[in-house]
């Protein structure tokens, strides 16, 4: 199966504003449980219209930074429209696994609902870990396979928790912690591999 079709296209941008989705994926209850506050710097990959960016964006100013990332510019055209003047939100077309962005620049990696769509999460991890800092994080928040459908992708596209959890272990990441968020997912948390990890 390509990459093309689990992607979820810019086309179907207006179910990322259902008022259901605050209900199945609460925004304030993932920040919180993220701990983000004044300064931070973040990366949001795949931030589509903005839907956690913008409330990032909000936590971390003024001084801080969130850099939305995404593959799809009509995405990301959508998101510029929907930013308010001045917020600390900078918009990147680019891959998971290859940002553009600096080395250790970031404290926190964020992913929401992309990780069963990635190719390659390997090369995701390994660029995630290039941008945190030491001690920073990697938060990825995606559909469980545990429950009834609609909404989400097909049961059969999606990567249980335990499997990310797997992952991360097993590239040398620590401080690994998960659990369910909202009706339908999960947020999986860990620190970055210290030196001569991947």
């Amino acid at each position: 199966m390509s990459h093309h079709e689990r992607m979820f296209h810019h086309e179907h941008a207006h179910k990322l504003d259902d008022p259901e989705r605050r209900v199945w994926l609460p925004v304030d209850e993932v920040l919180e449980a993220l701990g983000l506050g004044p300064g931070m710097v973040v990366t949001d990959i795949g931030a589509g219209t903005g839907y956690f960016a913008l409330p990032m964006a909000a936590a971390v100013a003024p001084l801080g930074r969130v850099y939305a990332v995404d593959l799809q510019p009509e995405m990301l055209a959508e998101l510029r429209k929907r930013t308010a003047e001045g917020a600390p939100v900078e918009l990147v077309e680019a891959d998971a696994a290859r940002t553009t962005l600096a080395t250790g620049s970031q404290d926190l990696v964020f992913s929401a609902n992309v990780w069963h769509e990635l190719d390659d999460r390997n090369a995701a991890l390994t660029e995630s870990a290039r941008l945190l800092r030491p001690g920073g994080k990697l938060a990825i928040v995606d559909w469980r396979t545990d429950v009834d459908q609609p909404p989400g992708p097909p049961l059969e596209h999606r990567v249980g928790e335990r499997l990310v959890v797997e992952q991360l272990l097993g590239r040398g990441w620590t401080d690994i912690e998960s659990a369910g968020v909202g009706r339908y997912g999960y947020l999986v948390t860990a620190r970055r591999p210290g030196p001569g990890g991947s």
